[in-house]
C-alpha cells in the first residue's frame, strides 16, 4: 500500500511539473504537426516507390544496393542537413531456387501431395532432395520424449500461435523458438531435415520465412516452413498414418557483402552533442515487397523528418534518421551504428524504432528507468488524441537495441495494432496493397509527436 501511494505521489508530481513546464503552444504545434502529415504526408507515395519500384531487399542482393541509393536520395529530399552512408559487411544468404516439398507416401502407398513451403532464412539446402519418414511432434517436450525415434527422420514441429494470447506478439515470441533453433535441436538426435508450422494465425496458406541459426557443432540440416492449411493437413495425417516427405531447398551463403546504413542528421540548437535516433530497417526478405516489414518503418522515419522541416521546427538536440542495414538475418547495421557511436564517445539520449508494421497506432513500448517512465506517462494526454493509448514499460527494437547495451540509451518501439501484422510478416502477402494509407500516416504522427516531446522536455 505504501509503495502504491508513493508511486501515485511521484506520478502526480511529474504530471504537475510537466504541465507547468509545458508551453501553451505545444498542443497547437502537435495539432499542426498532425495536420501536416495527414494532409501533405509523402510516406505512402514513398512506400509505393520502395515496394513497387525496388521490391524485396534481402541483405547482399542487388535490390538492397538499389534501396540504399533510393534511401540516400529520399533522405536529402526529406530535408536532412547532412546525409552519409555508414559501411558494414553483411551476411549474404541466397535462397538459390524454388523451395519444394511434397508428401510422397502415406502408409507405404505412393502419392503426390504438394505442400506450400519456404526455406527458412539462413538455412542450407542440399544438392539432392531429402526424402524421409516424418516424425511429427507438438513441441520440444515431445521431441525430447521421442528422441530415440528421430534418427533418419524429417521432424515436423506443429507448435503454432496460441489463440488465447490477447497479444499476438507473445505468441510470435513463443513459437519463434522453433524457427530459430528447431533444426539444431532435431539434428542433435540425427534428423535429416525439419518442417515447422509457419508463424501466423492467418488462414491463408502462405508460408512465412524468417531467420534461423545453426549450432556449428551439429549437422546443418535443411529447414522449411509450411503454409497453415498444409500444416493442418500434415499434422492430422501424421496422427493416424505414416508419412514420407520429399523436400528440396537450395539455400547457401556467399561471401559477406558490402552494405550501408543510410543516415541523415539534423543538428540541434541547444544540445548539438546529444543525439536522438529514429529509424527503421531498409532490408527485407526476398519473397515479398517488405511493405510492413519494414518499408513502413523506413517511410515513417523519412516522414517525421519531412514534416518537422516543413513546419520550420528547430530541434534542441541533434536528431539522426537512420535506415538500418541487415536487420533480418544479421543485425550488422544496428551493431555498426552503436559501435561507431561508442567509439566516438557520442551521447545518445533516446532512440525510437518502427518495426512492427504500418497499422493503426496503439502506443509505444519503452526500455527506460523508472523515473523516466513516470515522466513519459505524463505525456499520454498529448499523444492520445492521435491514437496512443498505451505507454508500455518494455519495448524498443532490434536495430536500436545495441545502443542500449553499449551506451545505456533509453529506447522506444512504436506499437501499432498487432492483430493483422503476423498475417503478412515474412510472407509473400507483405506487399504495398496491404498497407492502409491513413493508418500508415497516423503512425508517423504519433512517432513525430513523441520525438517532439522528448526533444523539448528530455528524459
Amino acid at each position: 500500500m505504501k509503495k502504491s501511494c508513493c508511486l501515485a505521489l511521484c506520478l502526480a508530481f511529474f504530471t504537475t511539473s510537466f504541465l507547468s513546464a509545458q508551453s501553451p503552444n505545444d498542443t497547437v504545434f502537435l495539432r499542426r504537426l498532425s495536420q501536416e502529415i495527414l494532409r501533405h504526408g509523402k510516406a505512402y507515395d514513398w512506400l509505393r516507390e520502395l515496394t513497387k519500384g525496388i521490391g524485396g531487399r534481402l541483405a547482399g542482393s542487388a535490390n538492397f544496393t538499389r534501396a540504399v541509393a533510393w534511401g540516400e536520395e529520399k533522405m536529402k529530399e526529406a530535408g536532412a542537413e547532412k546525409v552519409w552512408l555508414q559501411a558494414c559487411l553483411m551476411p549474404h544468404w541466397d535462397r538459390g531456387g524454388k523451395d519444394q516439398a511434397s508428401i510422397v507416401r502415406v502408409d507405404g502407398k505412393k502419392t503426390t501431395i504438394e505442400l506450400d513451403v519456404l526455406a527458412l532464412g539462413n538455412s542450407l539446402g542440399t544438392e539432392k532432395p531429402v526424402q524421409a519418414e516424418v516424425l511429427a511432434v507438438a513441441d520440444y517436450a515431445e521431441l525430447e520424449a521421442k528422441k530415440d525415434q528421430v534418427k533418419g527422420k524429417i521432424v515436423y514441429y506443429n507448435y503454432g500461435f496460441d489463440p488465447g494470447q490477447l497479444d499476438p506478439r507473445k505468441s510470435y515470441g513463443l513459437s519463434g523458438a522453433y524457427r530459430r533453433s528447431g533444426a539444431s535441436r532435431a539434428a542433435k538426435y540425427g534428423a535429416v531435415g525439419i518442417m515447422i508450422r509457419t508463424l501466423t494465425e492467418s488462414v491463408a496458406n502462405n508460408p512465412h520465412t524468417g531467420g534461423m541459426s545453426y549450432v556449428d557443432s551439429l549437422p546443418k540440416i535443411p529447414a522449411i516452413a509450411i503454409g497453415p492449411r498444409d500444416a493442418d493437413q500434415v499434422w492430422e495425417m501424421s496422427r493416424n498414418s505414416s508419412l514420407v516427405v520429399k523436400m528440396h531447398t537450395h539455400g547457401k551463403f556467399l561471401p559477406d557483402a558490402p552494405g550501408h546504413n543510410v543516415i541523415g542528421e539534423w543538428v540541434g540548437t541547444e544540445h548539438p552533442d546529444q543525439f536522438i535516433t529514429i529509424g527503421g530497417h531498409l532490408d527485407s526478405w526476398d519473397v515479398n515487397e517488405g511493405a510492413h516489414d519494414d518499408g513502413a518503418g523506413v517511410v515513417h522515419t523519412l516522414e517525421i523528418l519531412r514534416a518537422l522541416k516543413a513546419l520550420g521546427y528547430k530541434p534542441k538536440h541533434s536528431i539522426r534518421f537512420v535506415l538500418f542495414a541487415n536487420e533480418e538475418n544479421g543485425l550488422r547495421g544496428g551493431n555498426k551504428y552503436a559501435e561507431e557511436a561508442k567509439a566516438k564517445n557520442e551521447k545518445h539520449i533516446f532512440a525510437l524504432e518502427s518495426d512492427e508494421g504500418g497499422f493503426a497506432p496503439q502506443g509505444f513500448g519503452f526500455t527506460a528507468k523508472p523515473d523516466q517512465m513516470a515522466k513519459i506517462q505524463t505525456w499520454l494526454p498529448y499523444l492520445s488524441p492521435f491514437g496512443t493509448d498505451v505507454l508500455e514499460k518494455t519495448g524498443g527494437g532490434a536495430d536500436i537495441g545495441p545502443l542500449n547495451r553499449l551506451l545505456g540509451t533509453t529506447l522506444a518501439g512504436f506499437v501499432p495494432d498487432p492483430h493483422k501484422y503476423f498475417d503478412h510478416h515474412h510472407a509473400r502477402s507483405d506487399v504495398f496493397e496491404n498497407v492502409n494509407k491513413r493508418e500508415l500516416l497516423l503512425g508517423a504522427v504519433n512517432m513525430a509527436a513523441l520525438i517532439y516531446l522528448v526533444d523539448q522536455y528530455g528524459l
